[in-house]
């Protein structure tokens, strides 16, 4: 069995499940909890990062790694094009993607994460050990999420603006980003959006949250009245056909 080794909150971890789950590969979704899991990352794949898969014998570390690793192994239902300038097309928009996703992931930690004890719970995973000692475990942990994305206002507002103008570039709602179907390139602008806009279903619905800043409301309610946000919510109600829960094991 194929096992993803991820944080349920990650939306890079949310691109590898989706490339499984288009790929229509059964897997297991495995909890690890961060800070303490770069220890399990660095001893499999010589980094420091989820997401991680194991398929058998190979270890795959990288979103885009895995969607590589993932076509060449599997080559039903394609996730680059065969030809050469549909595929660089993709992977640029896979790589720009890539760079937006850190500057969601600063916003969202800090408006909806390390403000919020309901997501440091579901941080926490399924971990009997911690959650034995949540009472000591939970303020170390959200600790630790604090310090290690230096949430600090001048970043969240350069993260802010970057998001903003990414967003801004789509002046009309496309079907697919490059193909006539859906690519890495789609599948990669949704997955790092899609903590924004408030999805059903998904790890980043608001309902799921308490005490969600008016500020973070807003913003999400403007990215989903744009042509991208149309985009993206549609892509999930028609296309984000998920195999596995979210929250893992």
């Amino acid at each position: 069995m194929r096992t993803l080794y991820q944080f349920p909150l990650s939306h890079f971890c949310e691109k590898a499940r989706w490339l499984l789950d288009y790929k229509e590969l059964d897997f297991v979704a495995h909890n690890l909890v961060p800070g303490f899991h770069r220890a399990f990352a660095r001893l499999k794949t010589g980094q420091n990062n989820l997401p991680i898969l194991k398929d058998g014998t190979h270890w795959i570390a990288d979103s885009t790694e895995i969607a590589r690793y993932l076509d060449e192994t599997y080559p039903e239902h394609n996730l680059l094009p065969n030809r050469f300038a549909l595929r660089e097309e993709v992977l640029q928009i896979n790589h720009h993607a890539n760079l937006l996703g850190v500057h969601v992931r600063h916003w969202v930690w800090s408006q909806m994460i390390v403000r919020n004890n309901t997501t440091i719970d579901i941080l926490l995973g399924e971990s009997r050990y911690l959650r034995k000692f949540k009472k000591f475990s939970k303020p170390v942990l959200k600790s630790l999420v604090s310090h290690g994305f230096q949430l600090d206002a001048g970043r969240l507002a350069e993260s802010k603006h970057h998001i903003l103008t990414f967003a801004q570039k789509f002046n009309d709602q496309p079907k697919y980003l490059v193909s006539d179907r859906l690519t890495l390139a789609d599948i990669s602008v949704c997955s790092m959006l899609a903590p924004l806009l408030n999805i059903a279903g998904t790890p980043w619905e608001l309902d799921g949250f308490d005490a969600i800043p008016e500020e973070a409301y807003a913003f999400s309610l403007q990215l989903q009245n744009l042509p991208i946000g149309h985009y993206v919510l549609q892509k999930y109600t028609d296309e984000r056909n998920a195999r596995v829960d979210w929250r893992g094991i």
